[in-house]
């Protein structure tokens, strides 16, 4: 169980497995990596997200509201809690958004 939200960690997602073969820092060093691709995208939709402890997500719209996220599995339904509307990844405004951005 956590003991900062009171939330049991039922299984962890498998892109923070750990292994011997994948060291900590490298983990560590992907982990940011989702977070700006995922900030890349979010960005169009006015969120971001932050890590937390490098165990959970937090993601936050411009109004200041937060939810909590365990993994990048549970990321999308937060978000669109926030929105109040479905992500969709396919949206053509979204795309050239992004070919914008990495121009």
């Amino acid at each position: 169980m956590c003991v900062l939200c009171g939330e049991s960690i039922l299984q962890t997602h498998w892109t923070d497995q750990k292994s011997a073969a994948n060291p900590s820092r490298s983990r560590q060093k992907e982990r940011q990596y989702r977070i700006r691709l995922l900030n890349q995208v979010l960005a169009y939709y006015g969120l971001k997200v932050d890590d937390w402890n490098g165990a959970k997500f937090v993601v936050r719209d411009k109004k200041g509201r937060s939810e909590i996220v365990h993994d990048l599995g549970g990321l999308w339904a937060k978000a669109e809690k926030l929105i109040g509307r479905p992500l969709n990844p396919l949206d053509s405004g979204l795309m050239d958004f992004l070919k914008r951005d990495t121009v």
